[in-house]
């Protein structure tokens, strides 16, 4: 089978009352593995729950990442009319996310560096970048994944590198909040912590519109392909 096209980022928060270690638990022991591991059209699933380092430019709110892979258009569009999605997963987010605040970011995906045995499970630095004023996206995509080959070549600490960037049907009408997102994994979160205060060397961003935030992953499928 074909590496899927689709490579989802969905950024949640507790709903109002449910604390943080509340939120993460049951996102990767229940939601997870009860609820959204049995839509069919999903090929590869993590969860990454979000850990405290001390670091300027953090998204506050959001508590975990789910990475989705999907094989194409026709499948994403299937996933949200199965039983498994509709009367299953989406049902069950009222109980722990505030699902009126999620942020979801679909992109076409590149890794840019990969090592460590398979199935190990990293701490990522996930950064949300929005181009600079005037800026083409033929030019930030190149600019992004330039960085990111830039980054796996200097950290002999990084382990992998993936650089998304946005679909281009996101653009049909206005423009998603952000361009694209890099990836950067590593063995603890001190390490991925240090990557996180960097994020004033990102020259190709719009300074305003630049996040970070350190997560651990959880696989629920994968890392090899349903």
């Amino acid at each position: 089978m074909s590496e899927p096209i689709i490579h989802q980022y969905i950024f949640a928060g507790p709903k109002p009352g449910l604390s943080a270690e509340a939120f993460q638990s049951y996102w990767v022991n229940f939601h997870a593995v009860d609820y959204a591991a049995k839509i069919p059209q999903i090929k590869r699933y993590l969860v990454a729950t979000r850990e405290k380092v001390e670091a300027p430019r953090q998204m506050d709110f959001f508590q975990g990442i789910a990475e989705i892979w999907l094989q194409n258009d026709e499948d994403q569009i299937a996933s949200l009319q199965t039983p498994e999605f509709l009367k299953g997963a989406r049902a069950d987010e009222p109980r722990w996310a505030a699902f009126w605040q999620t942020f979801v970011l679909d992109t076409e995906s590149i890794v840019m560096k990969e090592s460590g045995p398979p199935g190990q499970e990293f701490v990522n630095l996930y950064v949300l970048a929005k181009r600079k004023p005037q800026m083409e996206l033929s030019e930030f995509a190149k600019a992004i994944e330039k960085h990111g080959c830039e980054a796996a070549a200097a950290n002999p600490a990084l382990r992998r590198c993936t650089v998304g960037v946005a679909r281009k049907g996101l653009y049909g009408f206005g423009e998603p909040r952000f361009d694209g997102i890099e990836v950067s994994s590593f063995d603890t979160a001190a390490e991925a912590g240090e990557a996180l205060a960097g994020l004033d060397r990102w020259a190709f961003a719009d300074s305003r519109y630049i996040f970070g935030m350190v997560a651990r992953e959880h696989w629920i499928i994968g890392p090899g392909l349903r």
